[in-house]
Parts: structure tokens; sequence; C-alpha cells
């Protein structure tokens, strides 16, 4: 079982910066044993992928729209997930989500949400123009 809390949403202005926290408890598994990804949702549509983290961290996936501008990084020993968000568009507007993905692949990261069982509760960011 996996909980995650999500943090550090807020209101930006275009250009700036967030970053996000997720704070991970489990039992059982470390979370080591979880590759980890970053969502986000605006109202009227899917829940998209913006990154992933593999377990140890060694491979990390992004998507187009935030290639360059968001980077996503773990710190197993203190069971966090981050994102550093830069540069923001109004189009990153969204509630950001964080998820596990329990895998022994220690390389994988997957884009698919059915594919993590675990989800946080989600945090609002809003860039304003």
């Amino acid at each position: 079982q996996v909980q995650l809390v999500e943090s550090g949403g807020g209101l930006v202005q275009a250009g700036g910066s967030l970053r996000l926290s997720c704070a991970a408890s489990t039992s059982g598994r470390p979370l080591s044993s979880y590759a980890m990804g970053w969502f986000r949702q605006t109202p009227g549509k899917e829940r998209e992928f913006v990154a992933g983290i593999s377990r140890s961290g060694g491979r990390t996936y992004y998507a187009d729209s935030v290639k360059g501008r968001f980077t996503i990084s773990r710190d197993n020993a203190k069971n966090t997930v981050y994102l550093q968000m830069n540069s923001l568009k109004p189009e990153d507007t969204a509630v950001y989500y964080c998820a596990a993905d329990y895998t022994p692949l220690t390389m994988r990261v997957t884009t698919l949400p059915a594919e993590y069982e675990y989800w946080g509760q989600g945090t609002q960011v809003t860039v304003s123009s």
C-alpha cells in the first residue's frame, strides 16, 4: 500500500517556477520498488502524462510539451519525488498528480495512467499570463 501526498502548487506568473513535491508513505515495499510519474488534468480532459522516473532515478522521460522546462527527480531515502517546473506557461495550468507504479524492472517508466496503481489527491497549479 502506498499513500501519496502532493504539495507545492499555487499561483505563479508566466515565466515563473514552482517545485512540486510528492511525499510517499509505503507499507511493505520501499519507495525504490516503484517507478513514479507526474500527470496533470484540466476540466473536461483526460489525465495527461507529464514526467516519469525509474525506480532508482536512472531513467527519466518527459512529455514533449514540458521537455527542457520540467525536471523530475526522487530521493528514495526521504520517500519523496519532485517536479521542478521552470518557464511556466498558462497552458501548464492544471491539477498535478503524483502516481506510483510497482515494478520489478529497474529502468521502467510508463506514460500510461492505467499502469500506475497508486495516486495522490493532486495539487493545483495556476499560471497567469
